[in-house]
């Protein structure tokens, strides 16, 4: 458990305890005007909260155990309700579902959580609520188990579907439906790239697992086990993926207070230049781009040099990595002889900058790419849509702009409108919060359509509320441009499928 991971009177600032004291003194469900109720549990800085408030629903409580991002939470999402509307706060889900004692959560409709994915023992034969106690997994299925509202929606990685966590996966599907919540036994796996901008998509590749249950008592939910999933994984309405434009979520470099941190460092251009000059060679010498696979600049020798016993001895991947580098050596030696001698100060490079894996297509310039520099090398791609944004920093750098992402940016590829503040926190901690955010876009769009499909199984006005609501919930996070092309290609297939 984390140090912070304290009951709400011992943890929190004076601000969230007022808060949470305001919260209280919440009216009664009898007098709540809202559409629907929803708990945001693993809330982070609001992902579920941004597309549930989209709807009509109101917040009720909210459990966020790291201390920054409740912050965030709190100063965007929170302190703008009057106090009357004021959710309860919560450090430490496991306080407020103790095994021998009542869930303090109060009654709500829909329960969102990103929720840790935490193995489950193998060791034993019992399956379900049992097996699933000693998790975080179980304190979602106690507020379930009690409260009964009348959809779940959970997100995580893609690998908890995976071959790797089969047990965990059936474990939680098997628990869900004890519970009573009917749910597939495929996983709906999407990414907010294969969205429009109109449905709240945004440039970033971020393939996501959602798991929708509907609450149908447990004989249905036990029976009714045929059930596809939510979504399938792929474009939506006839979207290109490849139209997207990272320019869409970048903010004017004029506007943006102060630049430094995030621009290039010295080292980082020269870098970026001197691959850019093997990129170039390549394209006027030879005519064609750079391989696909990782270039590895100290493994350049003739193939004839390669002892077949030390490959042999290698990780195949790794062995097969140095057998296409001194091949594109033989094949290229008077291009990198030149290139060498051009940039001498190359060999004087971190190792880790001595590489270079080039995902760019037939880009023209390393400079016009999307750039990461990670621990196995550089990574450069097409300036379409981005990798997923995660917790630790590898922020990507836009090369036309020869700077970083900053948070507000980063942000905006979540999903997030542009009034979404961080208020002079310490990027790091920011950087981290939106990589471990939730995807406004993508979730809505997958608790859309899960609403749809079982909209005769769900409380009238929760459907009515979600299906009344405009089909994008993301707001100003995409610029103009990105609505404008939209609308072209959408004429143009429009008047293609017509004639």
């Amino acid at each position: 458990m984390q140090n912070d991971a304290l009951p709400l009177h011992f943890n929190q600032s004076a601000r969230e305890l007022d808060l949470a004291v305001a919260s209280a003194k919440l009216p009664g469900m009898a007098k709540d005007s809202a559409a629907f109720r929803y708990a945001d549990l693993f809330a982070g800085i609001g992902g579920f909260h941004a597309m549930l408030n989209h709807a009509g629903g109101r917040c009720v409580y909210v459990s966020e155990i790291d201390r920054e991002a409740r912050q965030t939470y709190l100063r965007n999402w929170v302190e703008p309700l009057p106090p009357s509307q004021h959710p309860v706060m919560n450090t430490d889900i496991t306080m407020a579902t103790p095994e021998d004692g009542p869930v303090d959560v109060p009654p709500h409709d829909v329960l969102a959580a990103g929720f840790p994915c935490q193995p489950f023992s193998k060791s034993g034969h019992q399956r379900g609520m049992d097996e699933a106690r000693g998790t975080l997994f179980w304190n979602i299925a106690r507020i379930l188990e009690e409260r009964t509202p009348a959809v779940v929606l959970l997100e995580n990685v893609r690998n908890i579907a995976g071959p790797r966590h089969t047990h965990e996966w059936d474990v939680i599907i098997k628990t869900l439906r004890e519970i009573g919540y009917r749910v597939s036994s495929t996983p709906s796996v999407f990414s907010p790239h294969f969205l429009p901008p109109s449905l709240g998509g945004t440039p970033q590749v971020r393939d996501r697992v959602f798991i929708l249950g509907t609450y149908m008592g447990r004989e249905r939910a036990v029976s009714e086990t045929d059930v596809p999933p939510t979504v399938v994984r792929g474009p939506v309405e006839g979207w290109n993926v490849h139209d997207w434009d990272a320019e869409w979520i970048l903010d004017d470099d004029s506007t943006i207070a102060d630049l430094s941190p995030y621009r290039l460092t010295a080292d980082e251009t020269d870098w970026v230049n001197v691959w850019d000059d093997l990129v170039q060679r390549m394209w006027s010498a030879r005519g064609v781009r750079l391989p696909g696979f990782p270039l590895w600049a100290d493994a350049w020798i003739p193939e004839r040099g390669l002892d077949p016993f030390e490959l042999e001895a290698l990780p195949r991947w790794k062995s097969q990595i140095l057998i296409k580098n001194a091949r594109f050596h033989d094949d290229y030696r008077d291009v990198i002889r030149d290139w060498k001698r051009a940039n001498p100060g190359f060999n004087s490079f971190p190792e880790s900058r001595r590489k270079l894996e080039w995902q760019a297509q037939d880009t023209a310039s390393l400079w016009e790419t999307v750039m990461h520099f990670r621990p196995s090398g550089i990574r450069a791609k097409a300036p379409t849509y981005l990798p997923a944004l995660v917790a630790i920093t590898q922020t990507s750098v836009i090369g036309s702009r020869r700077r970083r992402l900053t948070p507000r940016e980063a942000a905006r590829l979540q999903g997030f409108g542009r009034s979404l503040s961080f208020a002079g926190q310490r990027d790091s901690a920011s950087y981290k919060q939106v990589g471990n955010g939730v995807a406004v876009g993508a979730a809505w769009h997958v608790f859309r359509m899960h609403v749809e499909r079982d909209a005769s199984d769900l409380p009238c006005r929760l459907v009515r509320a979600v299906m009344d609501a405009p089909l994008n919930p993301t707001g100003d996070a995409m610029a103009e441009p990105a609505f404008i092309l939209e609308a072209e290609r959408t004429t143009v297939r429009t008047s293609t499928v017509a004639s």
